[in-house]
């Protein structure tokens, strides 16, 4: 996927917030570390630094969901987060996102921190971010 393609998906996942641009989105592909795992109708953007891995964003097109598109990118993301040295993988997911909680729990992640307020949603109250962590020994 080009940024474009990236920014515009990420904007049709993310309606309520503000989307990434496609520059930011070819910014953070140009960065050491950066890895993209893609499916047609999803992606799963990870930084990788040391041996720690940051799940960036993870984005399905809305009509696609439910269709283990999200899971497979993110397992295709860890595995390269693992080849690149990276031992554990952090992310952090809005509480109110039930789906994805969902995904990531099944996922083998676990919470390991909260930001309140963190994420700031349009013509809605603020909402904390949980900070989830998984250990890629298993990969």
């Amino acid at each position: 996927m080009t940024p474009a393609q990236l920014a515009q998906l990420h904007a049709a996942c993310f309606a309520d917030a503000r989307a990434w641009t496609d520059a930011e989105f070819a910014a953070l592909l140009n960065q050491p570390g950066t890895r993209l795992a893609c499916a047609a109708h999803g992606f799963c953007l990870v930084r990788v630094i040391a041996d720690e891995a940051e799940v960036l964003t993870l984005a399905v097109d809305p009509p696609y969901r439910r269709q283990g598109l999200a899971r497979m990118v993110l397992q295709d993301a860890e595995q390269q987060a693992a080849n690149a040295g990276a031992v554990q993988v952090f992310l952090e997911v809005a509480a109110d996102n039930a789906a994805a909680r969902a995904l990531y729990q099944k996922a083998g992640y676990r919470q390991v921190g909260e930001r309140p307020g963190y994420y700031l949603h349009k013509d809605k109250a603020a909402v904390a971010a949980l900070i989830l962590q998984k250990q890629l020994g298993d990969i």
